[in-house]
This record gives structure tokens, C-alpha cells and sequence, in this order.
């Protein structure tokens, strides 16, 4: 028979382990990609060969006009998840980039994690950056994706009251710190050829602009954008969200 000491451990060893996987359900349902347990995201479909390329945090401008180049060279088109205030700052880069036939999305105004945030800041950062796009390009937004891929039920119900689609991603890697191109390469494509083996498209992230430093570097994000086009574009057809709607 249990002394009240060792009961008393035993329970708080309970409450303990009770609390713990509490903790790892919440941070798995709002930070996993693949978790649906909030609200379902925008994914890709069973179509085989096909890539949806997104790019976050810009519009930069030193990274985004060579990005631009560099997918004009290989004639692809891909979406952009803009910060509002980015956006705001460079209105021209925003025209440009639409007029080269790429989506453009939202990524929030300020680059908040969404799954700790009220949902009066959760709709302030929302309709925000949509505000601010929306005027520069005269044309509504579709798609949004929340910063970190944090979220909450919140989240998915003010994007879809503003007509948002919810877009998280299948293959990404931490291009905004590594500096080798062909790493961060090697490490995508090791995503998407397990993704095609299973007979499905993908959703491929890499970063054009930086969220705490807009003079970030993203000269190896650009690069790899450049190597991995150059890679899937004889087997992959490239495509916009758009496309899977």
C-alpha cells in the first residue's frame, strides 16, 4: 500500500504526463504541415510531376528582382507570400512581380506566430496586409499562409470569412540560414521525389525576403531557386496555387 507521499508523487507524476502531451498535441495541431487538426489547409493534389515553387517574407529589394530573373530565364511561374509591410514599402516591386504572371499571397502584416496571438490581432494582421495589397494591385487576394505555419482554429476561420485560402507547404528546408545553394537543393529534392513516389505534387517554400532583417542575404535562396527549376524542369511542370483550385 502506497504511502500519502508516494501517492502524492505518483499523482503529480500524472498530472504531469497529462499536461506534457497536452502541450505536444497543441504544438503538433498548430506547427506541423501535415496536421489537419485545426482546420484544413490548400494542399496538392494526386497529380505526379507537379510543383507548386512559394516564396516568404518578401518582396526584398536586392533578392526579389534576381529572383524574378531567374525564374523568367526558365519561363516559370511561381506564388509569392508577401508581408503587408513589405509590400507597402515597395508597391512597384508588387506591380512587377504580378505583371510577370506570379501569385501573390499573404503572409501577414507583421510576421506574428498566429497560434499565440487573440483573435482581434490574429484579424488586424490579416486584413491588414490584404488591405494594403489589394490596393496596389487592384485585385483580389487569394491565398494566405501563416507565418511558421503556426496556427489555430481562429486562423482558418477569419481567412475563410475574408475569402483566404489557408496554403502550408510539403517541402522545406532552412534556406534562410544556410548558405550553400546546392545543399539546400539536395535537401528539397530529397522531399519532393519521396512526395512523387507517392504519386503527388508538392509545395516547395524557399525565402526571398527576411522577416527581422529586410537586408537579409538571399542570394543562396535565389540560387538554389535557380538549381532546383533547373533540375525538375525537364520531368516537373511548374504551376501556381492557382491551379489547384
Amino acid at each position: 500500500m502506497l504511502s500519502p507521499l508516494e501517492t502524492g508523487i505518483y499523482a503529480g507524476l500524472g498530472v504531469a504526463a497529462v499536461a506534457g502531451l497536452a502541450v505536444g498535441g497543441y504544438a503538433y495541431a498548430s506547427l506541423w504541415p501535415a496536421s489537419r487538426i485545426f482546420g484544413r489547409p490548400l494542399t496538392a493534389p494526386r497529380r505526379l510531376g507537379e510543383l507548386a515553387l512559394t516564396f516568404d517574407d518578401g518582396p526584398n529589394a536586392t533578392w526579389t528582382p534576381r529572383l524574378l530573373e531567374a525564374l523568367a530565364r526558365h519561363d516559370v511561374r511561381a506564388t509569392f507570400f508577401m508581408l503587408g509591410s513589405r509590400a507597402a514599402e515597395q508597391p512597384e516591386l508588387v506591380r512587377q512581380i504580378a505583371a510577370a504572371g506570379h501569385t501573390i499571397g499573404l503572409h501577414t502584416w507583421s510576421h506574428p506566430k498566429l497560434s499565440h496571438c487573440s483573435a482581434a490581432c490574429i484579424r488586424e494582421e490579416i486584413t491588414r496586409s490584404c488591405t494594403a495589397i489589394e490596393q496596389i494591385l487592384g485585385t483580389q487576394v487569394r491565398f494566405f499562409r501563416p507565418p511558421f505555419g503556426a496556427r489555430r482554429p481562429a486562423v482558418f476561420r477569419i481567412a475563410r470569412e475574408m475569402g483566404l485560402e489557408v496554403v502550408l507547404w510539403d517541402a522545406m528546408t532552412s534556406d534562410w540560414s544556410d548558405q550553400n545553394p546546392d545543399r539546400i537543393v539536395a535537401h528539397l529534392a530529397r522531399k519532393i521525389d519521396c512526395i512523387g513516389q507517392r504519386g503527388r505534387a508538392a509545395i516547395v517554400v524557399l525565402h526571398d525576403g527576411g522577416h527581422l532583417d529586410p537586408a537579409a542575404n538571399r542570394a543562396p535562396s535565389v540560387a538554389a531557386a535557380d538549381l532546383l527549376v533547373a533540375r525538375y524542369k525537364a520531368t516537373h511542370r511548374f504551376v501556381t496555387l492557382d491551379a489547384w483550385l
